[in-house]
């Protein structure tokens, strides 16, 4: 008894540990009293409201308060910066509790640099020239306010990166030779990263307005109203009772609270608070369990709808929409996630652990009957309102919206009504028991609706993702400020409780706009302090140079150019933020790896080389020494910090292969993929292998494996994943034809097809050059028109096909065409190839043969 005593002694504290940590690299650590608290609230307020504003269509409908892109950059900036100061102190020692003069000067200088270019808007746009001097001045002020409040907000790494980057552009000519560039003056540089949008105010910083921002927002009205404990115990009801439950249950509920938050450190201390305890509890020692809470809470950034902050920057960088974004990132996060569970389902088998006791338990077919019952209820309704819209929308036409509230409105209501005919959430987070799963899940339905309108803005009407989230914003403030009242009404509490409900409601909106704000401050920050980098870039040409460079360091190899890019991913990612990760390695890795692809005659997607940057730049949060997630969960677990991020990345192994199969294999990635059926079978086998490679990395399937079952698993594993790694040994993937039939080759290709030519030739510089690219060829036509699309011209000279002419800022510029280059080989799809597939047969066979070997020795241990 009095160990149990302890231990929930600690709970708070450790608890409050991990907070702790979460306020010190999201929101901030300073909480001032007084005056100085109530004016960061009230900036925090007004930064919501901004931004809500510049998201709603209301300025357009007023006619007042229309901001564009670069005002609200500017203004969104301003923000961050003055929170910056005010609620992060300078260092360790520096006061929590009140604000030094010094950082109120910083804060107003700050937000005076950053909203410069809405104050002066007319003045800079009358005057597009040379800058002036103030201009000069308010550029060198607010670039070095900007690296000092990364450094408090960020810490040391980004701010880094980002001199190392500065001094690259200034000083230029005394680089090396190789790196070496004319450099830039002070007007020059300050004009390039701080008046224009090709540096601080570029991409990146726009992206944090127009959708992050909102995003971060509807998730903190989500956690406020209590979706996230509701995520958690549902997950709890279905999973905690299984072998080795509550840790099945941590990486469920971890992946729904992704839902509402886009950081993996928050993630950990929203859901591990409790569940790190309870795993503990069933037997999973402190380090695993704080691991296995890591690893879940990493991959919440990986889980469509709502992904990290870095995803909606991929919308920008890669040109496609956040739809196409979540398609391709659906099947990698789901057997990613599948796998986790598998993994701990291992862990548990490995240790004999039980699950947590239920209350009722009921049989199982009763069960079953009741969630099918389930199933089909939420699936009738689904069809009923997309069909029932569907119908709707080309009879009521502009009427739709409105008879779309009215309906949401009436939902609410009736799912409030219904919520009250089963007890309500607990207040507090200890489990004893597990939670009844049906009364659970009906308690909480109401959280769905935002949700809903979420995806079905996204997905149905189509709307970008930053007025999506504005929407299902607005639904979960309706939701968040009415549901305490409408419950107490139901419920016939009488007037005064009523109120007590309604004025809580209006508090969780309130806070939840002060914590979606803060949240913010880091990110705000980050964006555009990773602009620095961009525009550095852009500025000075150094993205070619590096290119030339990793090439080389790489030897032409495409497995060692993604090894090097892991490993900078991960590099970076142990000090920056996933968002500013993001940024600067998929600035200057992305197009390399494109590029090496196709000199080895591969079609590497550009949203598979930024999809693959995104995975490492995510996984970084649990790698040690400075995986901040690891520290969180450690906080809580009271394991050492090192060992539960060592732990995790074991764990997390799986995740870290998934970025270089789908680099070889895009059907992962549902590219090419063009029918339900066949989505479905990539799917399945993928999650085979996945689940097999997670068996062969835990040494244990049915049995503990032996080494050579362990090789057998890793060899299913990896010809399930990529069997065209065999098939090419049987039959290349390619023929190669004569470059006199390009122009018929080109003829041939499907709309928007690629072609793979073999070009050698000369540099300006006199280097030989032999590489293979692929040609963009476009819409349907002739051959010599679809080669003219791409940007090439050729000629024949007695059978050798060289290059005539190349259209500029075309295609086969990008590609680095020269004129007089020959194009040597035309290489197309063998067509005589067999399905790649047929080596499913022989890795399922020695599958089966493992099962059956240690399923013989499993009976054997267990009679004896």
């Amino acid at each position: 008894m009095s160990q149990d005593h302890s231990n929930r002694g600690d709970g708070p504290a450790k608890a409050g540990a991990a907070e702790d940590i979460v306020a010190q690299v999201e929101s901030g650590a300073r909480k001032p009293d007084g005056f100085a608290g109530r004016v960061i609230i009230a900036v925090c307020l007004a930064w919501a409201l901004f931004q809500l504003w510049f998201a709603s269509p209301l300025p357009f409908v007023l006619g007042f308060g229309i901001f564009n892109g670069t005002e609200a950059r500017s203004i969104h900036l301003a923000f961050a910066l003055f929170l910056a100061y005010t609620a992060y102190p300078a260092f360790k020692w520096s006061p929590r509790h009140h604000i030094p003069i010094t950082d109120w000067i910083f804060a107003f200088v700050g937000a005076f640099c950053a909203a410069y270019l809405v104050l002066f808007n007319d003045a800079l746009a009358d005057r597009p020239g040379a800058p002036t001097t103030m201009d000069i001045g308010v550029g060198v002020v607010g670039l070095l306010l900007l690296l000092e409040a990364t450094r408090r907000a960020l810490g040391p790494p980004l701010l880094i990166v980002a001199l190392v980057f500065l001094g690259y552009t200034f000083g230029g000519p005394y680089m090396p030779d190789v790196i070496a560039h004319k450099g830039a003056s002070i007007e020059k540089a300050m004009s390039h990263y701080w008046i224009t949008t090709e540096g601080v105010f570029g991409v990146a910083l726009g992206v944090s307005t127009t959708m992050v921002f909102l995003f971060v927002l509807f998730g903190s009205f989500l956690e406020r109203a209590g979706a996230g404990m509701y995520f958690i115990r549902v997950a709890f009801a279905f999973m905690g009772h299984l072998r080795g439950g509550p840790a099945k249950a941590a990486v469920v509920s971890s992946a729904m609270t992704g839902l509402i938050s886009g950081s993996s450190i928050a993630n950990v201390v929203t859901t591990g608070t409790f569940t790190i305890p309870l795993m503990k509890k069933v037997g999973f020692p402190a380090t695993k369990a704080g691991a296995v809470e890591v690893a879940s809470s990493t991959n919440g950034q990986l889980t469509p709808p709502i992904m990290g902050a870095a995803a909606f920057l991929m919308v920008e960088y890669v040109g496609i929409s956040y739809i196409e974004v979540m398609k391709h990132a659906i099947v990698p996060a789901l057997i990613s996630y599948i796998a986790l569970v598998y993994i701990v389902h291992l862990e548990a088998c490995k240790a004999g652990m039980k699950g947590l006791p239920r209350a009722h338990v009921r049989p199982w077919h009763q069960a079953a009957v009741g969630f099918l019952g389930g199933f089909l209820v939420f699936a009738g309704l689904a069809a009923a309102v997309y069909f029932g819209f569907g119908w709707l929308k080309p009879v009521a036409g502009d009427a739709t919206p409105w008879i779309a509230a009215a309906a949401l409105l009436i939902a609410h209501v009736a799912l409030v009504r219904f919520i009250t005919t089963v007890p309500p959430l607990p207040e507090t987070a200890d489990i004893d028991e597990l939670p009844e799963p049906r009364e659970t899940v009906r308690s909480g339905l109401h959280f769905l609706l935002p949700v809903v309108v979420l995806v079905w803005c996204l997905m149905i009407e189509r709307l970008s993702p930053g007025l999506s989230a504005f929407w299902a914003a607005v639904m979960m403030i309706f939701n968040a400020a009415t549901q305490r009242p409408l419950a107490a009404f139901f419920r016939g509490q009488g007037p005064e409780r009523i109120a007590a409900g309604a004025r809580q409601g209006f508090a969780d909106v309130y806070n939840g706009m002060i914590m979606g704000s803060r949240n913010m401050i880091g990110i705000g920050v980050a964006t555009a302090a990773a602009g620095i980098i961009v525009g550095t870039v852009t500025l000075t040409g150094i993205g070619q140079v590096l290119t030339e460079f990793i090439e080389y360091l790489s030897g032409g190899s495409l497995m060692i150019m993604l090894l090097l890019t892991a490993v900078t991913s991960l590099l970076l990612g142990m000090g920056l933020p996933t968002t500013a990760n993001y940024i600067v390695v998929s600035t200057l890795m992305a197009p390399v790896i494109v590029t090496l692809g196709a000199e080895n005659g591969l079609i590497v997607p550009l949203i598979a080389a930024h999809m693959f940057v995104f995975y490492f730049g995510i996984l970084a949060d649990d790698t040690p020494p400075v995986g901040l997630a690891a520290f969180a969960a450690s906080a809580i677990s009271g394991a050492d910090p090192i060992k539960t991020g060592i732990q995790g990345f074991i764990y997390d192994i799986r995740t870290a292969i998934l970025p270089f199969l789908f680099i070889f294999n895009t059907e992962l990635l549902l590219i090419g993929v063009e029918s339900w059926a066949h989505a479905a079978f990539v799917f399945a086998f993928a999650l085979v292998a996945m689940l097999t490679f997670a068996a062969a990395t835990q040494g244990y399937f049915v049995a503990r494996s032996r080494w050579y079952e362990t090789i057998g698993l890793l060899l299913v594993a990896f010809t399930l994943f990529r069997p065209g790694f065999w098939m090419d040994m049987v039959e290349p993937e390619l023929s190669v034809m004569d470059a006199t039939k390009i122009e018929a080759m080109a003829e041939q290709m499907p709309p928007n097809g690629r072609l793979r030519v073999r070009v050698e030739g000369m540099t300006l510089e006199g280097d030989e050059v032999s590489k293979a690219v692929m040609l963009p060829l476009g819409a349907p036509g002739t051959g010599e028109e679809r080669l003219l699309n791409a940007g090439l011209e050729l000629r024949d000279e007695d059978g050798r096909m060289l290059v005539d002419n190349i259209v500029f800022a075309s295609a086969a510029e990008r590609l680095g065409f020269d004129f007089d280059w020959e194009i040597t080989q035309v290489m197309v799809p063998n067509e005589n190839r067999p399905p790649d597939q047929l080596f499913f047969i022989p890795a399922l066979g020695l599958l089966g043969l493992i099962w059956w070997m240690q399923s013989a020795r499993a009976r054997r241990q267990e009679a004896s």
